[in-house]
């Protein structure tokens, strides 16, 4: 008696592993897609903030040193 107490005991311990599998999976999958999209768009929003401080660092830097082309002219005087 005790043995058939045990199969089920262990049947139904696979059921619900089972299905606790499953679910684990679909919240994995849930979990991924939310954070891609949102990583998509810390991108976005990053990007658009790297471009306008790297346009805007930019010149204000060649305005207040005046040296524009500083580079070329010293490589062009190395000849």
């Amino acid at each position: 008696m005790g043995s058939i107490v045990s199969a089920i005991g262990g049947g139904i311990n696979a059921i619900i592993s089972a299905i606790a599998g499953v679910i684990e999976t679909i919240v994995s999958v849930i979990v991924s897609i939310i954070v891609a999209i949102w990583d998509f768009f810390v991108a976005i929003i990053c990007c658009r903030c790297g471009s306008r401080s790297r346009r805007g660092g930019g010149m204000s830097s060649t305005r207040t040193s005046g040296r524009r082309g500083w580079g070329r002219r010293r490589a062009g005087g190395t000849y």
